[in-house]
């Protein structure tokens, strides 16, 4: 039995069925976690998807009321894996990537747990381990469980729609070196099962606010520094300032590729403080310039080679300072 299939037999044997995924969600998170909701649900099975916390406000045109979160809902998160005998674990490979409250939740329940993930240096801790490093995404993964465990027939729009949105933005709209040629043949497989990519790109693309656009405008013109000998801008938000431009989760999800699309730039990196801490984003370009190693061994994060998210709980003065001091060493100059 293929593992695919094993994890067919562990959908149709469960009873309580739980989808986790990791905090800060995104589209892929979000949309391999709907997808596989709606695949164990043809497959004759109920499931509850569980987040940390809630979606941003572009993928509001998903089925997003499916999703029940750790900081709206907390009781009935914890219900849920008290009462689960399957666990999914997607888009992540280490279980402090679902918040400290969920964390404990998750290596407390001693139920069969499936991780589907495309991140490196996978934790072990699941019973089925499925991960790839060499696929686009986790939505592409989710696709992969739907035709490697025979039932392509099932694949149809209400399934199709958002794993499509995760393939999308996790791969920057097919731009990143994460897109192979199983990347646009399984985009065929979705388009032929009825989804509407035109229409998906027009709602996740033309969702702006004056706000957003004000505090995009700002920051790229007020707030952006390039250090020229290393090819690196850094963008850096305070509370204060995200408070003046109405901030809203999402807002700042575009600046770093933003600032990356500068010519010869070889990574972007944006600053923003929120929650009480300097949450970071990390973009880059080539086999050559990777950030997930600057992420973990210094801001306590991690991801892609050319995408990685941390975060810091200095000063933004103190995170500024200490960032410049590591961008030579990992960015020399040209």
């Amino acid at each position: 039995m293929n593992t695919y299939k094993q994890i067919q037999a562990e959908i149709l044997a469960a009873s309580n069925i739980l989808i986790t995924a990791h905090k800060s969600a995104d589209g892929d998170s979000v949309g391999a976690s709907l997808g596989l909701l709606h695949f164990i649900e043809k497959l004759g099975k109920k499931a509850l998807i569980c987040h940390p916390d809630q979606a941003p406000d572009f993928l509001d045109f998903l089925e997003l009321s499916a999703i029940t979160t750790m900081d709206q809902e907390p009781e009935k998160v914890r219900a849920a894996f008290q009462e689960a005998d399957l666990i999914f674990c997607l888009d992540y490979n280490a279980t402090d990537r679902v918040g400290k409250g969920m964390q404990l939740l998750l290596e407390s329940a001693t139920c069969t747990k499936i991780m589907i993930d495309h991140h490196l240096d996978p934790q072990d801790f699941a019973t089925i381990t499925v991960s790839d490093t060499t696929v686009s995404s986790t939505a592409e993964l989710i696709v992969e469980l739907i035709e490697q465990s025979g039932n392509s027939r099932l694949l149809d729009e209400e399934i199709g729609t958002p794993l499509y949105l995760g393939i999308l933005t996790d791969t920057g709209s097919f731009r990143f070196n994460s897109v192979k040629p199983r990347t646009h043949e399984v985009l065929a497989k979705l388009l032929a099962a009825g989804v509407k990519h035109h229409l998906i790109h027009e709602l996740l693309n033309d969702t702006n606010t004056a706000s957003r656009l004000r505090l995009q405008g700002f920051a790229m013109s007020q707030k952006m520094e390039i250090l020229a000998e290393n090819a690196v801008a850094i963008i850096s938000l305070t509370k204060e300032e995200l408070e003046k431009y109405q901030y809203q989760k999402g807002d700042t999800d575009s600046l770093a590729n933003l600032a990356l699309s500068i010519k010869g730039m070889k990574a972007a990196m944006v600053f923003s403080e929120r929650d009480g801490i300097i949450k970071i984003s990390f973009r880059s370009k080539g086999k050559e310039n990777p950030v997930n190693g600057l992420a973990a061994a210094h801001f306590d994060g991690g991801g892609h080679a050319n995408a990685s998210g941390g975060m810091s709980a200095l000063t933004m003065p103190e995170t500024l300072s200490k960032i410049n001091r590591l961008v030579p060493e990992y960015f020399p100059a040209l």
